[in-house]
């Protein structure tokens, strides 16, 4: 499984207080917003909404105010004078690394295929290689390429073909995650005449079929230019393509009412998943963006073809539904091992026959115990088992043979958390990212007959990747109803606890999933300066299984800022900072932690950073991404899940005459995931109602999104803004007169 729509933004940046921005820094003001109030009710409640004129995007005068805040917070930030020496040290830190790749896949043969972006390269290229030693060479460069409108093409995805020579790759532009799919020769290094838009790759990359004539792939509707919002994500569907035929033309394969034994609803998710050496087809139902999945099995016939003929019966056969909370599975020959909180809320694994599959008689194979099993990936020696405590990480194996029990694989070097970076059907053993919060991990190859480890030196470590002087902690903060709340606190060796770090929190809590160990560079632009970097493990997450994700989901939803607002208290009490020098930061779903979070308690915090974030919940049914995340947050057409999302909708809890901390709204403008409105509503909201003096800021970036698929120098740059935005507000640095 991939991401969710509303992505964990792993966003970084610091915190501050001081005085107002006096208005002489910039050429002009911010733009004023008019009030035009509209009034809803709801389940007998009226609720008042002055700035719904926002939504409208196309707007001529909607365009120019926020053309103006975003002139205005350039204009302000641009006269601070550390910015450029912070971008500076930004750009220094990442380039330590001669350069870095993931998404790494391997092949029998010994092929590999990944994405790879050097220290002087402003976007991943995707590159192959024939052997772990062998030269690369360069397939896909999209920095190579410019749209029409200008900005960047990025790469969405891709998938090689069983005999490694073509590889298929989605393109999109600016952020938008508009992918079209490509198909390349590889050989030839020729683009072939098949292109495919409205590419749905999100849960399901494109399978190959096991001859390469075609492949299965995910698409979207072709709706009309006056078709509503909310129609975008429903009713996608999977089909067959060959290489060589017109897209349009390709048949559905797993679609919404297409074979009468498949339940599937207009917001659900098809795609069909391919396994090498597997004689049988996944299909797999994501029903918006809940986690539990519905999955059938169909055996495939020689030429791999399922499209539905006239009189066919149905191939299809339930492996599992929605009721039995399956979240991942791997297949294994004619086997399937299915990741389940049905009766272990912090997981089990179970496996079942593709031939005949029942999950009511499903063996257990990983029995459910204190630790999280958090994932899954087949090899060709074993089944590879991660786990997961608080938020780091760890790998186990598990033989094919009868009989064998789970052997640890002990993670080099003593780093303290290592994922699955890479496992294949067809290939011994796996690779292992490693990782720690204050030094860079490696990718290692692990070797079962020799249980040991090899660096591959895919990624090499680089000159500030192992820095001296920093260390971690990991602390259990006892929540507002006493349940304890993990928090990683990361500084400098020797940080006096005397209150005045400059620190920033940051925090997530959104769809079981998991704030998990990383080292970030440009950090140490935050720590070496005696800045304190922590993050809170809050409910909503995936720290402690399925029961810590529900009780931060609808109307539990409010344990996921209150644990926040605990963790900003103990680092408060214990001295590691002071509310003057204490910054919040969320992004996305994240949005919703820190606005309710500054709404709530806004003498807790010198700073905000509102990244790409979900702010009026209300309302968020009404975009495209908003119909599937109604299983996360809730729907206003029930009443008490209405009362929920008014409660976590910090649009609606901004008061006017309240001191709030200073803010600094991010969004792209290509956003498909959070509408740029809601960072627009909440900014104008904001600059109407604080009392305090202090700025409210909306940084717009015209050629991104969500945050996917921008370059290294929008990153750098957005992250610059945002430390010295802290600083300032800290009283750390101040504005040129």
């Amino acid at each position: 499984m991939r991401r969710h729509r509303l992505l964990l933004v792993a966003g970084l940046l610091l915190a501050a207080c001081c005085g107002a921005a006096p208005s002489s820094l910039a050429a002009d003001a911010p733009p004023v917003a008019p009030v035009r109030n509209v009034v809803d009710e709801y389940w007998g409640q009226k609720i008042e909404d002055p700035y719904r004129y926002m939504e409208n995007l196309k707007d001529p005068a909607v365009q120019s105010w926020i053309k103006g805040q975003a002139d205005y917070t350039t204009s302000l930030i641009g006269h601070l004078p550390e910015r450029d020496r912070v971008l500076a040290r930004i750009q220094e830190l990442e380039a330590g690394r001669p350069y870095r790749i993931f998404d790494i896949d391997r092949r029998p043969d010994g092929r590999l295929f990944y994405q790879k972006i050097a220290s002087d390269e402003d976007l991943p290229r995707l590159f192959t290689r024939v052997s772990l030693d062998g030269e690369e060479k360069l397939l896909v460069d999209p920095s190579t390429m410019k749209p029409a409108g200008g900005g960047h093409y990025s790469l969405g995805f891709y998938a090689p073909s069983p005999d490694g020579k073509r590889v298929l790759y989605g393109l999109s532009p600016s952020g938008s995650e508009q992918d079209v799919l490509h198909v390349l020769d590889i050989a030839s290094g020729k683009a072939l005449a098949d292109t495919i838009d409205r590419m749905e790759a999100g849960y399901t990359n494109p399978q190959w079929l096991p001859d390469g004539s075609g492949f299965y792939y995910s698409r979207r509707r072709s709706l009309p230019p006056d078709a509503p919002e909310t129609e975008g994500y429903k009713k996608t569907f999977a089909s067959l393509h060959r290489l060589g035929t017109n897209a349009d033309s390709d048949p559905l394969v797993f679609a919404m009412d297409l074979w009468p034994v498949v339940k599937m609803s207009d917001v659900d998710f098809p795609s069909i998943v391919l396994t090498a050496g597997s004689s049988y087809a996944i299909g797999k139902i994501k029903h918006g963006d809940a986690n539990p999945l519905t999955l059938y099995a169909a055996k495939l016939p020689a030429n791999g073809d399922l499209t539905k003929r006239e009189g066919m019966e149905s191939p299809w056969k339930m492996i599992c539904d929605a009721a039995d909370s399956v979240e991942d599975f791997a297949v294994h020959g004619d086997d399937i091992y299915l990741l389940t909180a049905r009766g272990a809320p912090r997981f089990k694994v179970v496996r079942t026959r593709l031939a005949s599959p029942a999950f009511a008689s499903a063996e257990t194979v990983v029995p459910p115990s204190e630790a999280v099993v958090s994932g899954l990936a087949v090899a060709k020696d074993g089944l590879y088992v991660q786990f997961r405590d608080g938020g780091a990480s760890r790998v186990t194996r598990l033989a094919f043979e009868a009989g064998a029990g789970l052997e640890p694989v002990a993670l080099p070097d003593q780093y303290p958390s290592g994922t699955i970076a890479n496992a294949d059907p067809e290939v011994e053993g796996v690779l292992v990212q490693t990782a720690a919060w204050t030094r860079a991990g490696k990718t290692y190859a692990y070797d079962p007959a020799k249980k040991a480890f090899a660096d591959t030196r895919l990624n090499p470590i680089g000159k500030f990747d192992a820095l001296p002087g920093f260390e971690s902690v990991e602390v259990m903060v006892p929540g507002h109803d006493g349940v304890k709340i993990p928090l990683s606190i990361v500084f400098k060796t020797g940080l006096k606890l005397d209150g005045s770090n400059p620190t920033l929190l940051t925090g997530y809590g959104a769809y079981g999933l998991s704030r998990n160990v990383q080292y970030i560079p440009t950090m140490i632009a935050w720590l070496e300066r005696g800045g304190v970097y922590a993050v809170a493990h809050v409910r909503g997450g995936g720290e402690y299984g399925e029961e810590w994700h529900k009780a931060g989901q609808k109307l539990t939803k409010p344990n996921t800022w209150k644990d926040f607002i605990s963790c900003a208290e103990y680092l408060i009490a214990k001295g590691y900072t002071s509310p003057a020098r204490l910054a919040g930061q969320g992004g996305s779903a994240g949005g919703i932690l820190i606005g309710r979070a500054v709404t709530e308690r806004p003498d807790l915090f010198a700073a905000g950073l509102f990244d790409v974030g979900c702010l009026d919940a209300l309302r968020m049914e009404t975009t495209m991404n908003g119909v599937p995340n109604i299983p996360e947050f809730g729907t206003v057409k029930k009443e008490d899940e209405f009362r929920g999302l008014l409660e976590m909708s910090a649009y609606h809890h901004v008061k006017d005459g309240v001191k709030y901390p200073a803010v600094m709204l991010s969004h792209g403008a290509n956003d498909p995931r959070v509408e740029p409105w809601m960072s627009a509503k909440m900014c104008a909201r904001m600059q109407a109602a604080s009392a305090s003096g202090r700025p409210v800021l909306f940084r717009v970036d015209y050629h991104a999104g969500h945050g996917i698929g921008s370059t290294k120098l929008q990153f750098q740059q957005s992250t610059a803004d945002k430390f010295v935005f802290m600083l300032w507000q800290m009283g750390v640095i101040k504005p040129l007169p």
